[in-house]
């Protein structure tokens, strides 16, 4: 994988409570400068779209980060995300209701969402919250619901991604690792388990430290 086709695969993000429409500016004039993704907060996809700076692809997040509005207010907030701009949708599962067994309420759920935009759904399952029966549960639901990926974390849980749980994630779906990637090397591991996306924070980093 040259430096360019590694840059393609990652979703340069932040997130934070505290990120200021300064920071999004930032990662969409890096990530387009290097070639990757962004992943910022929807409540400035607005200004992101007028922005000179043409990122590959602009992703935003619904649910985030604990996954508990409602199926609506989920399913509202990614047709607005799409409407100001969203090139991607990346969604968090309702953990609660899928560690009490109510795997039937997460599909319908995911599958509301997933019919109302025409773009691609990525499912975070916050692996780092769930037994491994638990995230083969919520990948079978992300596959039942037509989305497009399943993603490892949110990164405001204890824990990210890890090698392990690629390699199962990827027997359902293709799977962003996001959560505590900071390096070229450890992106690299988790595109050897299966990964076809990163999302981290450190993309430039990430970018910056693999050969050219």
């Amino acid at each position: 994988m040259n430096r360019k086709e590694l840059a393609a695969r990652i979703d340069h993000t932040v997130l934070g409570p505290t990120t200021t429409w300064k920071d999004v500016e930032t990662v969409l004039e890096e990530a387009a400068e290097h070639g990757m993704n962004a992943c910022i907060p929807p409540c400035y996809l607005t200004e992101a779209t007028d922005h000179d700076a043409d990122p590959d692809a602009v992703a935003t997040v619904v649910g985030f980060p604990h996954g508990q509005s409602s199926m609506e207010t989920k399913r509202d907030e990614a047709v607005n995300a799409w409407d100001d701009g969203a090139d991607e949708i990346d969604l968090v599962i309702n953990v609660g209701r899928l560690t009490a067994g109510e795997d039937d309420a997460v599909a319908d759920e995911l599958a509301e969402v997933v019919a109302a935009v025409p773009v691609p759904v990525k499912v975070i399952i916050e692996t780092a919250l769930l037994t491994d029966a638990e995230k083969r549960r919520a990948c079978e639901v992300a596959v039942d619901a037509d989305a497009d990926m399943v993603k490892t974390s949110t990164g405001f849980a204890d824990g990210g991604a890890t090698v392990p749980d690629v390699e199962l994630m990827s027997e359902y779906l293709p799977v962003k690792a996001s959560g505590g990637v900071g390096s070229y090397e450890e992106a690299m591991a988790m595109f050897e388990a299966g990964a076809e996306r990163i999302g981290a924070s450190s993309g430039v980093a990430i970018v910056e430290g693999s050969p050219e």
